[in-house]
């Protein structure tokens, strides 16, 4: 069985929704995991700020606007007076009940209830479309059987049970369609997987059922070997190990969400990014397997805060890194990068919530200085391969910018700078002409 996920923009309107039936409707059995229509969770978070303002007013007047857009797509999808019908009763129904969860006190159980909202219209006008037009499909409730932790981790054995379970009741039946994002918590209650969830469920699906493959149809062919909004000659990678594509997702190469590519990792199952747009593409595969040395691409992520550290002595004591890093896991921020000295150490990290009391502790024993404005750029493929100084090439690329950091050796597949964020297009450009020759 094959798990196909669909972004926002992949079913942002009646005529991508049946776009996507083309590509759903084929022999092979599948699940095929939908996100809400592009601009629906945006638009559901701007109407829940505005509730917990207690702007009444705005919030209902967001919520009519969103469900005339959803009238529209009804319009046009469906062809005959029962699927019309059928489609405009799911939109009074849950544009309903949106209105009655903006009654009284607003609280965050009821904004992840409202969030919710996107991914259950999106399946359900799907379903219906097939309904329509004859395929035989089955909607399978994501809230049935994925949930997450006290801790708000996935709880795999869960829904690998509970999602196996479904799945046996139908047997014969060949397409099923589930939500992306939305999830039950510890306690029961509607939950999600947070921004860009939807890919993270697909990948979960797949490796609760030991998929044969995870498809994630976006409106790009594959992973770039460098962000195309910036750099004007970018090309797909063929292939990308499962670290290699960690790296870059989590660097920001936006086609992927950063945890995504775990649990398929974990399964080995295969991982192939695909154009909604240009089926015919070939896309991206990411699997266990590391398609030859060298570096396959760039990405690069912002809002980024550099912290220098320098020791009270002239020398690191024994200790100094431990009370440092103890710092860090005190108030729960991850550090992205790390440099050492013999008296300092340069870090970055990007969650500054808890920014000013990690340097109030740090001065405790040490000098502390901060920069903010900073871009992490990563360079990313399997480049222990001796015979090529992938460092030299990359810095030649760069020379003449302004580098605030290099990291390189603690992964075989990354080789990370910093520099101020306004030479972030330089770095790129320069990265894309000096390793590329585009």
């Amino acid at each position: 069985m094959k798990i196909l996920k669909f972004g926002g923009t992949s079913v942002g309107s009646a005529q991508r929704i049946q776009n996507v039936e083309k590509l759903i409707n084929t022999p092979e059995r599948k699940i095929v995991v939908l996100s809400a229509m592009s601009g629906t969770t945006n638009a559901l978070v701007k109407i829940s700020e505005a509730l917990f303002a207690k702007n009444y007013q705005e919030a209902h007047k967001q919520i009519d606007e969103l469900e005339a857009k959803y009238h529209a797509v009804v319009a046009e999808l469906y062809k005959t007076e029962a699927g019309k019908a059928k489609g405009t009763r799911l939109i009074y129904d849950h544009f309903g009940y949106m209105r009655v969860l903006a009654k009284n006190m607003f609280n965050a159980r009821k904004e992840k209830a409202m969030l919710a909202e996107g991914e259950i219209l999106s399946t359900h006008l799907m379903l219906y479309y097939l309904e329509e037009i004859g395929v035989d499909a089955v909607l399978l409730d994501a809230l049935d059987f994925m949930r997450i932790d006290e801790n708000e981790e996935p709880d795999l054995p869960f829904i690998s049970e509970q999602l196996n379970a479904e799945l046996a009741k139908y047997p014969d039946k060949q397409l099923f369609i589930t939500q992306g994002y939305i999830c039950l918590n510890s306690y029961g209650e509607v939950d999600n997987l947070k921004r860009g969830g939807s890919d993270y469920t697909a990948s979960l699906i797949g490796a609760a059922i030991m998929a044969e493959e995870v498809q994630i149809w976006t409106d790009i062919d594959g992973m770039h070997n460098n962000d195309p909004r910036i750099v004007e000659r970018t090309v797909p990678v063929a292939e990308l190990s499962f670290d290699e594509a960690a790296e870059l997702a989590y660097f920001g190469a936006k086609i992927l969400h950063p945890q995504s590519v775990n649990p398929a990792r974990l399964k080995k199952i295969p991982v192939r990014l695909l154009n909604t747009m240009q089926p015919e593409q070939p896309g991206t595969l990411i699997s266990d397997h590391a398609a030859g040395h060298g570096i396959k691409a760039v990405a690069a992520k912002d809002n980024i805060t550099a912290i220098r550290v320098q020791s009270g002595r002239m020398f690191l004591a024994y200790g100094f890194l431990k009370k440092l890093f103890e710092v860090f896991e005190r108030y729960k921020t991850p550090i992205d990068m790390i440099t050492t000295s013999e008296v300092a150490v340069s870090l970055t990290i990007d969650n500054t919530a808890h920014l000013q009391e990690i340097v109030a502790d740090l001065q405790q024993f040490s000098t502390v200085e901060v920069e903010h404005d900073q871009t992490i750029i990563c360079v990313v493929g399997d480049m222990m391969e001796q015979k090529q100084d992938y460092v030299a090439q990359v810095l030649e690329s760069v020379k003449g910018i302004p580098i605030r950091m290099v990291s390189y050796g603690g992964s075989k597949n990354n080789i990370s700078l910093l520099v101020h964020s306004s030479r972030k297009a330089d770095v790129l450009k320069g990265l894309n002409k000096g390793i590329f020759g585009l």
